[in-house]
């Protein structure tokens, strides 16, 4: 046997068998590798992939698509596969090592060999490289690793049955003892109500029950279509502008809407209308109150009511104003559309025929769903941050949409009927079997 010099330890023939291990522990290396990847690459595909990957018609797709088809087994799969490998690399990491180095006189050093250096290689080849190259390439690596998934959540679906059954079975028990009511539930058991003569108090209720989900970006009026005023203008140009819109309350701004300066209630106006052009206009608005996109409007309504404001400035993560939000608004996600003898009938879509509408690009994705009948979760896997009907094509066509393009998604089919530089204006919607 051969003697280290600066260690007590002693070295053994290389053999065959120690060469078939080697062998035999890097094949396992680059299963970890793979199998550690394809977690990355399938759980960080985006929404206008998944789109691309389910209306390309492929092979490798077709594969993609089966095994998205249940994220539970898929799971399990790699994270049984995964650690069975890993299990497989470190026993025979561990025998290999005692095959080649006598360790007996320098325990410690045996120990740093067979445990820190073995695991950082298998956090290294088999964990880190791979996930960050899958982080950065999820679709190609999908499709390379798609067809031997498939295969292999097939072998071990007996296995990650037991799993996955083990924890439903769990998360039920641990649930049998929490006595709070779901909004899913609550929302179920208002379907059942929903054929009874009881049905606008339902609509009311399905309304409370969802209320608390829904953000501030979800319900507001965006910014290009809030009708506001210049801090500089006239007092004529302010009158003309109150009597054209009938708003009662006017955003005020200077230089842009980004720099809000107030807001102009109208009946602070009034007492001073005599006063004639002579009167400083800017000097009775209001302070205004700001709120992030992503506040919850149950939330928002308490600040109101605390506050004793009927209108926000809503801004976005980099401070600027993105649109306003009014407790009408608020409210009519509880009670439906609010309007008064003043208000106009707002048309921001036409019925074209049965299934068929013409959408404005800027509608709201709550009011699309009322219009067209669709449950307000059907888009929730594709639309990413989507509020607006455009911003949902926007993330499944993954790029600006020309006119005539057309996207097909769940039951719908989604026609751009009118583009200019920078906006979806008009989209035309179709629905494909609308009892599925």
């Amino acid at each position: 046997m051969l003697t280290a010099i600066y260690w007590n330890i002693q070295f053994h023939p290389f053999t065959t068998g120690i060469a078939i291990s080697l062998f035999v522990i890097a094949i396992l290396l680059v299963l970890s590798a793979l199998i550690s990847g394809s977690e990355v690459a399938y759980f960080s595909l985006s929404p206008a992939e998944k789109h691309k990957i389910f209306k390309t018609s492929s092979k490798k797709n077709s594969y993609i698509q089966k095994n998205l088809e249940s994220p539970e087994q898929l799971l399990a799969t790699i994270l049984v596969a995964n650690n069975f490998v890993n299990v497989g690399i470190v026993i025979l990491s561990s025998f290999t090592v005692d095959s080649i180095v006598d360790f007996t006189n320098e325990p410690i050093l045996g120990f740093i060999v067979q445990v820190v250096i073995i695991s950082f290689v298998i956090l290294l080849f088999g964990e880190i490289i791979p996930k960050v190259y899958s982080t950065h390439h999820a679709m190609k690596f999908a499709r390379f690793i798609a067809m031997p998934l498939h295969y292999t959540i097939k072998v071990l679906r007996p296995v990650n049955s037991i799993l996955i059954y083990s924890t439903s079975f769990l998360n039920n028990r641990i649930h049998a003892y929490n006595n709070h009511i779901s909004v899913d539930e609550l929302s179920q058991a208002l379907e059942l109500t929903s054929q009874t003569e009881l049905k606008d108090d339902s609509e009311i209720l399905k309304g409370i029950v969802k209320f608390g989900n829904k953000s501030v970006a979800e319900i507001m009026r965006s910014r290009v279509d809030v009708v506001s005023a210049d801090i500089d203008s006239s007092y004529s140009q302010i009158m003309t502008l109150i009597t054209e819109t009938g708003f009662s309350r006017i955003p005020v701004f200077s230089d842009s809407f980004d720099n809000i300066k107030g807001i102009l209630y109208i009946k602070d106006l009034l007492p001073h209308v005599l006063k004639g052009a002579s009167f400083r206009w800017q000097s009775i608005i209001r302070p205004p109150f700001y709120v992030p996109e992503t506040k919850k409007i149950d939330d928002l309504l308490e600040e109101f009511q605390k506050n004793k404001v009927h209108m926000a400035i809503v801004v976005d993560e980099y401070g600027g104003t993105s649109g306003i939000v009014t407790l009408e608004d608020v409210l009519e996600e509880i009670v439906g559309e609010i309007t008064d003898e003043f208000d106009e009938e707002e048309k921001f879509y036409t019925k074209i025929s049965e299934n068929k509408y013409l959408f404005d690009g800027k509608t709201m994705l709550n009011d699309f769903y009322k219009v067209i009948g669709l449950e307000d979760t059907v888009f929730d896997d594709v639309k990413g941050e989507a509020d607006t009907l455009a911003g949902l094509i926007l993330e499944l066509k993954g790029e600006f949409p020309v006119k005539t393009d057309t996207i097909s998604c769940k039951n719908c089919v989604f026609t751009i009927e009118a583009v200019d530089n920078r906006r979806i204006k008009q989209i035309k919607v179709e629905i494909k079997n609308p009892e599925a």
